[in-house]
């Protein structure tokens, strides 16, 4: 059976622009869509008054029903099933996570419950699935144009060829980042061309040759080079602007091996302006 895309709803604006976003994803890739609405545990002491009160009340609300609805309208055909799992959200996700292709959220919520399941349990979520997460804030289209950033580590092999296979099931431009740092001051600028120059030749060099396998399996890819100086938080957020995708590893180069999200990806969920696929490598390429 063809694993499915799940996708977490609550009720909120923001999971419905998730739940678009994944209705839309599984007709592109031909898989089946199933909706989860996370019921929390009537025994569970980490909810607040306020998000019990919330979670009462939206439990007969028919999140459910009406995502299933608004999903067929969307993509009719499409084969969709749902679910009301309950426990501790983060852990309910990551099981789903275990036999989906894509696992998919809405960005942080508003409050009550909400704001548990999008906006804490999010980061948890992100460095622990199985399978590729995309966190939808901000709902794009029309650029046609994927960027994904690349830095040599195993993360970002997972994510360039997450990439490349998305650019070319969509047909569209892939944008490939590298960002290598800080901008120079323009005394170094000024007092270090020829340093400078060396440095971006390297950093192109090295990114073509990450590129060159991907290329040859995509050949069909229109793929455009950017080696930056900047820092990757500024140059992926700013490149998102006229994206409908970013993609970029859990962790990269800087990352501490005992950490499962970077600092990169992790700020990326706040400030992506589209929405933001996070990889991780197989659990055997994660060690490279």
């Amino acid at each position: 059976m063809t694993d499915p895309i799940v996708v977490g709803v609550d009720g909120s604006g923001r999971s419905l622009r998730a739940l678009t976003w994944a209705a839309h994803e599984a007709a592109l890739h031909g898989h089946p869509l199933r909706i989860v609405h996370v019921l929390p545990s009537e025994h569970d002491q980490e909810l607040t008054a306020e998000a019990r009160a919330w979670w009462e009340h939206q439990r007969d609300e028919g999140v459910v029903d009406e995502a299933t609805a608004i999903a067929k309208e969307l993509r009719p055909g499409l084969d969709v099933t749902s679910d009301l799992p309950s426990g501790a959200p983060a852990a309910v996700l990551l099981s789903e996570s275990e036999h989906a292709h894509t696992l998919v959220l809405g960005a942080k919520g508003t409050g009550g419950f909400a704001s548990l399941l999008l906006g804490s349990v999010t980061v948890q979520v992100v460095g622990h699935t199985a399978c590729p997460v995309v966190v939808v804030n901000h709902v794009t289209a029309g650029h046609r144009r994927i960027v994904v950033g690349a830095d040599g580590s195993a993360h970002s092999e997972a994510a360039l060829a997450y990439a490349f296979h998305e650019a070319s099931v969509r047909d569209v431009q892939l944008r490939v980042v590298h960002a290598s740092g800080a901008p120079a001051l323009p005394a170094q600028v000024s007092t270090e061309p020829e340093k400078a120059a060396q440095e971006a030749a390297e950093r192109k060099r090295m990114l073509e040759e990450w590129l060159a396998p991907l290329r040859r399996e995509h050949p069909t890819v229109d793929v455009r080079e950017d080696v930056v100086r900047d820092t990757p938080i500024l140059a992926l957020a700013r490149a998102s602007d006229r994206a409908d995708l970013l993609i970029v590893g859990s962790r990269g180069r800087g990352g501490f091996h005992g950490l499962a999200i970077g600092s990169v990806s992790q700020a990326l969920l706040q400030y992506s302006q589209c929405p933001l696929a996070v990889v991780r490598p197989r659990p055997t390429e994660a060690t490279a």
